[in-house]
């Protein structure tokens, strides 16, 4: 995970992105010049024309960077529900709005997270969660994301990530080191 200063680069080649906040698919085009705003988690927000755009991390290349593959979480012993559910908590703190340099868990707007055994070492992950404002286009994504990361967790076989809206999202949800990161102490 790094934070990045601003910089201006070329991008490589056309790039698949997502406008931020809206959520709507684009093509950032070849020789575009871009300006990486926040590299977090697995995906890279740029700024390009005066819009901000995310890129999934797979993408990565046509920005210049390096493309970071998904960590496949494996225990060192037999799998256990205590074990799946201290990595699904890890493994969300991975997750970031790209407008905001804090992961979801610290935003606080993951709910909750429940583990269901399923027999023999395999697990259903389930997760209540929320965003910072109800109509913000990329609330579908950023789940996508977490259930995405979860279902990397060995033994997990299924994910859902809900996302809910009661209790409604405020500044008070979020942790002390988030408040601090972002100014609001």
């Amino acid at each position: 995970m790094m934070h990045l200063k601003s910089e201006e680069i070329e991008v490589l080649r056309d790039c698949p992105a997502v406008t931020i906040p809206y959520g709507s698919p684009v093509t950032i085009e070849k020789g575009c010049i871009a300006v990486i705003t926040q590299k977090l988690g697995s995906s890279i927000t740029v700024m390009v024309q005066g819009n901000l755009y995310r890129v999934e991390g797979q993408d990565a290349d046509a920005l210049g960077l390096e493309v970071e593959v998904e960590e496949q979480h494996v225990p060192d012993g037999p799998v256990t529900e205590e074990w799946v559910k201290e990595r699904a908590w890890e493994v969300m703190t991975t997750c970031f709005d790209p407008e905001i340099p804090v992961d979801i868990v610290n935003l606080g707007l993951v709910y909750g997270c429940d583990i269901i055994p399923l027999g023999d070492e395999r697990f259903r992950i389930e997760v209540r969660m929320t965003l910072t404002a109800p109509g913000c286009g990329m609330g579908t994504m950023i789940a996508d994301e977490a259930r995405n990361k979860l279902l990397n967790i060995h033994g997990v076989e299924e994910v859902t990530v809900d996302l809910v809206w009661d209790p409604p999202w405020s500044r008070e949800m979020m942790s002390e080191s988030a408040r601090l990161q972002l100014g609001l102490l």
